[in-house]
């Protein structure tokens, strides 16, 4: 491997679940250097490693496994098992460093288990609390792993003298700090750990040796899940599954077999295999992950097999269904379109290779994992982290609920020649206001995920979104959508910087589920009212664009906007009329 040529995408799939860890360190420097030359749009963040004990090859892979997903870091790393030093004094180092996320990377072997309790949590909290007071930015912290012995054999997490009762009490003080910080998330070594085996998880040679706190060949699987944080926090998580049918989620050929004859159900080891992955596959709906079909198959053939009674999952779970036989890229483009989303924003789970090589080929954005045989469907599409969770807000809950109103909204579409009518005919009501603190959460995602309608491309965090709606230097609108058939929820955010009489528009994103419903005109009408009772009397709007945001390339332009310089552009407020909203009514609170 070592003289052979690899290609960025080759590396790409050698970066997906499951992968070889030795290889990874082996040839982490190499496949870097690929990835660096592959000219993509790139996310930049800086993060902070401050260890427990030795990190270099977990920041190498980390940033591998960050690379694959088009993110680009700058990395610190504390001395040497001085975590807590470098986090609670003044450190002019990582202050000038400025990091947006801190990952606090301890152990098991960090903790001193002959301490009380209480006093060991409290270091901890002093710790986070001080990392965000001084550098306001996103924390992970590390749970904390079993040790490799039993002192007390099978009531050590029983009794209060046991080890493994001191940390499982000391992990449940974390989780609840967690629960009730925002910007603040826990990284499950304790899980990862008990994947891995106890057993193969400590190497005692690599800790005397070089201070490793587990085993060398963990540090990937540890890099992967937390690349798999940053990556949601990044708003790269996928938004939907698109299935095949035949050996994908039952076993047989229903066309050749007859539905009949299909494997599902319990009776039979394959049937009971295929029946708990159509159940671990359901429970992604109250996850707001919508479920697609792409079958080789006629229509009726496919609903034949999708009817029959041991089927957990029903017709009504999918929201598209393209059982034909046109070539699956092709279908998969059409799901797409059909959902209003990227292709990058689905996984495709098909058994048969030949069907994954020509998704792979035309369409490399979209995931594609290597099937082998059911008894291992859920455990790969797990371990890939498609859907990292780090808060559900109640638009995750809804949002298969929002794309069957939006596929209404599209039927009433067409009933219509003039697209004027057709927006009329909604019954479009908006209610916009500044942020809330009941909708920071949504703001934060909303801030994170939009990449179509994104003008500046600014991530905030959770921490500057908060400063940011008390600060009298910047003005905030959040702008909630609702029509005939239904709530789309908070769907557009404006964060301005007010400069004596001057508003800079920092941050702008719409959601991909209302464009062209045009929201992007009443949001702007609502900031017009409220720069004019600030007396702001001029507004500069910044447009740099990506590989995605082409969509609002001419925003500014359309909304009056004279061009500047660059990506600047320039609009003198009238002091009175100006604007442009034609379909949404707008709400007062209370109504």
């Amino acid at each position: 491997m070592g003289k052979e040529t690899i290609t960025a995408e080759q590396i790409k799939d050698k970066l997906s679940v499951p992968f070889d860890s030795s290889e990874i360190l082996k040839y982490c420097k190499k496949w870097k250097r690929i990835l660096q030359e592959v000219k993509s749009d790139c996310m930049y963040k800086k993060i902070a490693v401050l260890g427990g004990s030795t990190t270099k090859h977990l920041k190498d892979t980390l940033e591998l496994f960050l690379m694959r997903e088009g993110i680009q870091c700058d990395f610190y790393e504390s001395e040497y098992n001085r975590y807590w030093e470098e986090g609670v004094f003044e450190n002019r180092e990582l202050e000038q460093f400025s990091p947006d996320i801190i990952y606090v990377f301890t152990s098991y072997r960090n903790l001193n288990l002959d301490e009380v309790l209480e006093c060991q949590y409290d270091k901890y909290e002093q710790l986070w609390e001080k990392l965000q007071e001084r550098y306001h930015c996103t924390i992970l912290q590390n749970n904390f792993e079993l040790p490799f012995y039993r002192l007390l054999g099978n009531q050590d997490a029983v009794l209060n003298k046991g080890d493994t009762y001191y940390i499982n009490r000391m992990n449940e003080k974390l989780y609840t700090y967690a629960g009730n910080h925002n910007n603040f998330y826990v990284v499950d070594l304790h899980y990862l750990a008990a994947e891995f085996g106890l057993s193969k998880w400590y190497d005692l040679n690599t800790w005397y040796l070089y201070k490793y706190a587990f085993s060398l060949e963990a540090v990937p699987l540890v890099a992967w899940n937390v690349s798999r944080i940053i990556k949601a926090m990044c708003g790269k998580n996928k938004k939907g599954f698109v299935l095949d049918l035949d050996n994908t989620l039952w076993g047989g050929v229903v066309g050749e077999d007859g539905p009949d004859h299909i494997e599902i159900g319990e009776g039979t080891p394959v049937g009971e295999a295929y029946l708990e992955f159509q159940k671990y596959i359901k429970r992604h709906e109250d996850l707001g992950i919508v479920l697609n079909i792409c079958s080789k198959n006629d229509i009726c053939t496919a609903l034949e097999g999708i009817q029959k009674e041991e089927n957990l999952l029903k017709q009504d779970d999918f929201f598209i269904i393209q059982s034909n036989w046109n070539r699956k890229d092709e279908n998969l483009k059409t799901i797409a379109e059909k959902l209003n989303v990227s292709v990058d924003s689905l996984v495709f789970l098909d058994d048969n290779p030949a069907e994954r090589e020509i998704v792979n080929q035309n369409l490399p954005a979209v995931e594609t994992p290597s099937f082998d045989s059911v008894e291992h469907y859920i455990q790969l599409v797990d371990q890939n982290h498609y859907f990292e969770v780090l808060n559900l807000s109640q638009e995750d809950q809804k949002r298969n609920d929002m794309y069957r109103e939006n596929k209404l909204r599209k039927q009433e579409e067409e009933r219509f020649q003039d697209y004027g009518s057709y927006l009329r005919s909604l019954d479009m009501k908006a209610r916009i206001h500044p942020f809330q603190e009941a909708e920071w959460n949504r703001i934060f995602q909303l801030v994170q995920k939009s990449n179509q309608f994104n003008l500046t491309t600014k991530r905030y965090t959770m921490n500057e979104i908060q400063e940011m709606s008390k600060s009298p230097d910047y003005m905030t609108l959040s702008g909630r959508l609702r029509d005939r058939f239904g709530d789309n929820g908070i769907v557009s955010l404006i964060v301005v910087q007010k400069e004596d009489e001057t508003a800079h528009i920092r941050l702008w994103v719409m959601s991909c589920r209302v464009l062209g419903r045009n929201m992007e005109y009443a949001m702007f009408d609502a900031l017009l009212v409220r720069c004019r009772q600030c007396g702001i009397r001029k507004i500069k709007g910044y447009y740099f664009p990506t590989d995605k945001n082409g969509l609002v390339k001419d925003l500014f332009q359309r909304l009056g906007f004279e061009h500047e310089d660059g990506c600047i552009w320039c609009y003198d407020i009238p002091k009175a009329g100006g604007e442009m909203n034609e379909y949404i009514a707008i709400q007062e609170e209370g109504d």
